[in-house]
């Protein structure tokens, strides 16, 4: 009867961390979708370790920031943006690997509409599940 309580504790620490993490996501594209890039990348944890690879390497939150600062500098640049095929492994109670999609819906005159697939290694912090690594292609 002892091992019930541990199994019922293992199981609950199993299933939150996965819908936290897409919740964080769901965060994410409403913040984009109103063209709020500092509350997009508020997902990625505030520090200088964090890297961000597509067709350049960022470093650093700020790094980062900077990134998207100058790859999106306007709201028709950001247009729409969508995630899709999202997968949560958890790689231990505190990091998670996590895959999926970006469907980014704009204007030919704004770069036109893009996709891609995106891997995410998360950790959980103090202020909840924050990105640490993101490589979007």
């Amino acid at each position: 009867m002892k091992l019930l309580p541990a199994i019922l504790l293992v199981l609950s620490l199993g299933a939150a961390p996965p819908d936290d993490i897409r919740k964080v996501l769901d965060t994410q594209a409403a913040a984009w979708n109103r063209g709020d890039i500092e509350a997009f990348v508020s997902a990625y944890d505030n520090s200088p370790s964090i890297t961000f690879i597509g067709k350049e390497v960022s470093r650093g939150y700020n790094g980062v920031l900077e990134r998207y600062r100058r790859n999106y500098a306007s709201k028709d640049q950001m247009g729409a943006l969508r995630f899709s095929d999202v997968e949560v492994r958890m790689l231990g109670q505190d990091h998670a690997l996590v895959i999926g999609a970006f469907h980014l819906t704009r204007a030919a005159a704004a770069g036109g509409n893009a996709s891609g697939r995106w891997t995410l290694i998360a950790r959980r912090t103090p202020a909840g599940w924050k990105f640490i690594h993101d490589h979007t292609s």
